[in-house]
């Protein structure tokens, strides 16, 4: 089984591009629900800016992402309710304000608990592509 390489546009396009100056967000606001009908997260690309895109990722209980590269050094960080991170044999549980940075390439999985008290878990991810846009 091929394992799949993201690239911003594996997200669809941004909701909006960076304005040269200073772009605020809300992610909590502007995060996409959770669905918890289906298997994986809900995903929504919320910025293309210079160097980078924001994207986030709305988890229900049990929802995951199974193995998968970047293909950009990334950093990902937990904004709301439980996250497992899982890198080689290392497991994380992220909860707001944890922040992991995993160099292009390397393969790692996601999963929210099944028991976590949140209806929905939210993380955030930069890609860090290096490109202007």
């Amino acid at each position: 089984m091929e394992i799949p390489v993201n690239q911003p546009d594996t997200f669809g396009e941004p909701e909006r591009e960076s304005t040269g100056t200073m772009t605020v967000l809300d992610l909590l606001e502007e995060a996409a629900d959770a669905n918890p009908d289906r298997r994986v997260p809900a995903v929504k690309r919320i910025l293309e800016g210079n160097g980078a895109n924001i994207i986030t990722f709305s988890f229900a209980p049990g929802q995951r992402l199974n193995d998968h590269k970047a293909a950009h050094p990334i950093t990902v960080q937990c904004l709301r309710g439980t996250l497992d991170f899982s890198c080689d044999d290392t497991t994380v549980r992220m909860t707001p304000g944890t922040v992991l940075h995993l160099d292009p390439y390397v393969m790692h999985r996601v999963q929210c608990p099944d028991d976590t008290a949140e209806e929905q878990s939210i993380l955030l991810l930069h890609m860090l592509t290096g490109e202007t846009p």
